[in-house]
């Protein structure tokens, strides 16, 4: 892909994501505006909104993923591993503000529940290695973390990602710590 596409392509998913994450009915005409493209520019790449955003929802998965690898959940420290995570993701969700619940493609969906389980099974690590208390109910962990860094991402813009991360670790160790 030439340089100029890329730039261009990476206008439109930025700002889809931005736009489809505040009204799921923008139109493709208006992304392509806010983007400052033509619409016939946008239009060749996708034929229509859901296209759009399927492919933000790739977009924004690549991007998770990449921050769960470089978190190193298996192998760094809990600690140390939470906050990685942490950071990335609300980088991530700033960058690509979509609820990637709301994926629809079945691939998609597929790598949205690995990515989940990788999650759970992080968090089950954390609880025998004593980072956090057992006896929560199943998911319970996982869905604190995912609400907490949602909160750093979006509610708290105030803060850096790093910033975000230290209260994200902080709140879910201290609530759900060993006392």
């Amino acid at each position: 892909m030439r340089a100029d596409a890329a730039r261009n392509l990476d206008a439109v998913l930025q700002t889809g994501a931005r736009l489809l994450a505040r009204d799921p009915s923008t139109s493709i005409a208006a992304i392509a505006a806010a983007a400052g493209l033509d619409r016939r520019t946008v239009y060749r790449r996708f034929e229509t909104r859901e296209a759009l955003m399927a492919a933000v929802h790739v977009a924004k998965l690549d991007a998770c993923e990449e921050v769960v690898a470089q978190a190193r959940l298996t192998e760094a420290p809990v600690a140390v591993a939470l906050h990685r995570y942490a950071e990335g993701i609300i980088a991530v969700s700033r960058r690509w503000p979509v609820d990637v619940q709301q994926v629809r493609e079945e691939a998609t969906a597929a790598r949205l529940r690995r990515l989940i389980e990788q999650l759970d099974a992080f968090m089950a690590r954390a609880v025998r290695e004593g980072v956090i208390r057992p006896g929560l109910p199943d998911r319970w962990a996982r869905s604190l973390l995912v609400h907490l860094t949602n909160i750093a991402a979006h509610e708290t813009p105030e803060l850096s990602p790093a910033q975000g991360a230290d209260m994200v670790v902080d709140s879910l160790t201290t609530g759900l710590g060993i006392t």
